[in-house]
């Protein structure tokens, strides 16, 4: 049997809830749609994502610059419409600078089947008088307060070929060009690169910024716990036993060692890069989403979630409720059970207190807030590696008697819709009794949980299912009466 202890009066750590900073959110005309303002609406609230990230803002169909009759025009309204509805529902953008507008465009080549641009301008100048004029807009419509707590980020994994050429000087001379723009209008603004995939340039890009005198503000790169071991289609339950469990704390403390005193935000990842993986429906997201940010609180400035919803199309749009897309939210805004994940780490607090024990698959960490203390454990492995059903021991020392203790589950049986949907014949076309049915199955329930008191020491036993996320919260008095001998709630 697995055996962990904590004791409250030991010192402690913050706990930064750095999985909230930013998430993912796809397209950027996909924004201006009802249901996707929606789900991010609703995540903003219960998860508590503060920016939101996303592609194609300048290039086709926004619509930011056409020219006409040798004429530059430029539009900022649908850019504007954006924008504005994240400041209505208090959330804010983390600007991705992409993809190139068709008019700018030095080539024809396209990513996705929105036929994104993809090659560098014709000219750096026509460029930067686009970014210019962006920013200048923005600055006279929201000021210079409200632009100060966005971030810029120049284009999207400009070392992959499927988004530029590949090559790091190609990317310096757009980023040189871009952040001189963003400066010369506004200097207070904070940019930053390279964006990369699979945390790939860092050093490279610093060196380049620091020996040209450019401004790099912060640090933002990419990574996938599937990078490196194939391309995204492949099947990722292969990529994924060929990684290892700790990759994605080491490629985070490399980055921050690159990126030196610089802020770092991962501003791309999921559990894996695949945009039709069935474990992102599963209960097995929420367990490794678990374990890679908590172990990556304490090093990185922002951890960004590929994305919120399955209202996404850089492919195609299925129609499918559980297609296994990146989202958090399936289509019908039905919470698959990494946003339950996402909800139990949004409701910890903010002191991390030392955990001591050790199990091959079972994780367990304890967060303080006021008179509340949460136990979070879960019970991973990697495809391919072995687990089973654990029985754990939990205690707790030095501690006041709880006034009520509660626990809440993510696994096969709890907070796992696809397996109802599945019972139902795996329909890809809901009726409304459905979606009822299964947004009922989705739910995050709190639940009574016994334990015992004796001397100063609660005593829980839990029982965890493979891939299992467990949330036990015991309640403290606000001010502690003296302890009593012993106490035994079932």
């Amino acid at each position: 049997m697995p055996i962990f202890t904590c004791k409250l009066t030991e010192p402690t750590t913050p706990l930064v809830h750095v999985w909230e900073h930013t998430v993912g959110s796809g397209h950027a005309p996909l924004l201006l749609r009802a249901d996707l303002q929606r789900h991010l609406r609703r995540c903003h609230r219960e998860l508590g994502f503060r920016h939101v990230r996303f592609h194609g803002l300048l290039s086709w169909p926004m619509d930011a610059v056409i020219c006409q009759d040798s004429q530059w025009l430029y539009s900022f309204f649908n850019a504007d419409q954006v924008v504005d509805f994240l400041l209505d529902i208090g959330m804010k953008p983390f600007v991705e600078l992409s993809f190139m507008p068709e008019a700018l465009a030095s080539g024809d080549k396209t990513v996705f089947h929105y036929r994104a641009n993809v090659t560098a301008p014709k000219h750096q100048h026509e460029w930067a008088a686009l970014i210019r004029r962006l920013v200048t807009h923005w600055l006279e419509r929201y000021g210079r307060d409200e632009l100060n707590t966005w971030l810029f980020e120049v284009w999207n994994e400009p070392n992959l070929t499927a988004f530029g050429s590949g090559k790091p000087a190609d990317y310096f001379e757009l980023y040189a060009s871009t952040v001189r723009a963003i400066k010369e209008v506004e200097p207070s603004l904070q940019v930053g690169g390279p964006a990369t995939a699979a945390s790939a340039w860092i050093a490279d890009f610093v060196d380049f910024v620091d020996s040209h005198g450019l401004a790099a503000d912060f640090i933002s790169t990419h990574q996938y716990p599937t990078d490196a071991f194939g391309e995204p289609g492949d099947d990722t339950r292969t990529q994924l036993a060929e990684s290892q469990r700790g990759i994605m704390r080491e490629k985070a403390q490399a980055a921050k060692r690159q990126a030196g005193l610089r802020p770092l935000y991962y501003t791309e990842w999921n559990t894996s890069s695949n945009p039709r993986d069935r474990l992102h429906d599963e209960p097995f997201a929420a367990s490794f989403a678990i374990n890679i940010l908590m172990g990556v609180a304490d090093v990185v400035d922002g951890y960004s979630w590929w994305t919120c919803s399955d209202i996404f199309s850089e492919n195609y749009m299925p129609s499918e409720p559980f297609q296994g897309g990146f989202g958090l939210l399936n289509i019908h805004a039905i919470a698959k059970p990494v946003y339950r994940a996402f909800q139990i780490l949004h409701r910890l607090g903010t002191t991390r207190l030392v955990v001591d024990g050790l199990h091959d698959t079972v994780s367990v960490w304890a967060v303080r807030s006021e008179a509340r203390l949460t136990l979070l454990l879960t019970n991973h492995a990697l495809p391919g590696h072995p687990v089973k059903t654990e029985r754990v021991e939990l205690s707790v020392l030095e501690s006041p008697a709880p006034v009520a203790v509660h626990i809440e589950r993510v696994d096969d049986a709890h907070a796992n819709p696809a397996r109802p949907w599945h019972d139902m014949g795996a329909p890809t076309y809901l009726r409304t009794a459905q979606v009822e049915q299964l947004q009922a199955a989705a739910e995050l329930v709190a639940e009574r949980f016994p334990f015992t008191y004796v001397e100063g020491v609660i005593g829980l036993v839990v029982e965890l299912m493979p891939h299992a996320v467990a949330a036990i919260t015991l309640e403290f008095p606000v001010t502690a009466p003296e302890q009593v001998s012993s106490r035994t709630d079932g």
